[in-house]
């Protein structure tokens, strides 16, 4: 099985790396658009402003729309989950892959009623996750688990969310449509919940 790991330098690779390799499954780093040829699922990482998805030139995301086409798995993880929708708030002359519909948004920082506190943005930490629907990027994941956030953007709660998550307002933590599936969080930084998510990746290759 090959892996791709989207090196568009927008992240450091090398927690994602060891955490694939935890599972036994190693990644490539492909070094141009023709090497996803070989791959049999490709991940798209990220963290920091959507701009940074710019680096992903017309060439790399025909690649990667031609994987998608193909029926190969992809995930998208923090900011790789944003890029997978239209576009987002952050940068809206910047366009996502548009494999997912809808907007990403900044969170508000209001909690839901009038008396509670607003919450802090970024939001950084610990957080649950709220099952919405089974999909194959869940299966063993308790409703409920905690995994690690950082991010200030989120994508809207549609028919592609498989879990929310509360930070003021609920916003999709985890997608998944097909064989495309996305989370907010860091699995590779969330423990064994999210090596388990990312066996549940590597189990659709």
């Amino acid at each position: 099985m090959r892996i791709a790991l989207i090196d568009y330098r927008a992240g450091n690779l090398t927690s994602v790396k060891k955490a694939f390799a935890a599972i036994g499954a190693p990644v490539e780093v492909p070094a141009a658009p023709a090497d996803l040829s070989a791959a049999d699922a490709v991940v798209v990482p990220g963290v920091g402003h959507f701009d940074a998805t710019r680096a992903m030139t017309p060439d790399w995301i025909a690649a990667i729309r031609a994987k998608v086409d193909a029926g190969a798995p992809l995930l998208g993880i923090c900011l790789g989950l944003q890029w997978l929708f239209d576009e987002s708030d952050e940068e809206p002359d910047c366009p996502g892959l548009g494999v997912l519909a809808g907007r990403c948004y900044r969170l508000s920082g209001r909690e839901a009623t009038a008396t509670a506190m607003a919450v802090k943005v970024p939001h950084v930490g610990w957080n649950a996750l709220r099952i919405v629907r089974p999909d194959a990027i869940v299966a063993g994941i308790a409703d409920g688990s905690q995994v690690y956030f950082t991010h200030s953007y989120v994508a809207p709660v549609t028919a592609a969310a498989v879990a929310t998550t509360d930070h003021g307002e609920p916003f999709a933590s985890i997608v998944q449509q097909g064989r495309v599936a996305g989370v907010q969080f860091h699995p590779e930084k969330s423990g064994d919940v999210g090596l388990q998510i990312l066996r549940n990746f590597v189990a659709t290759c």
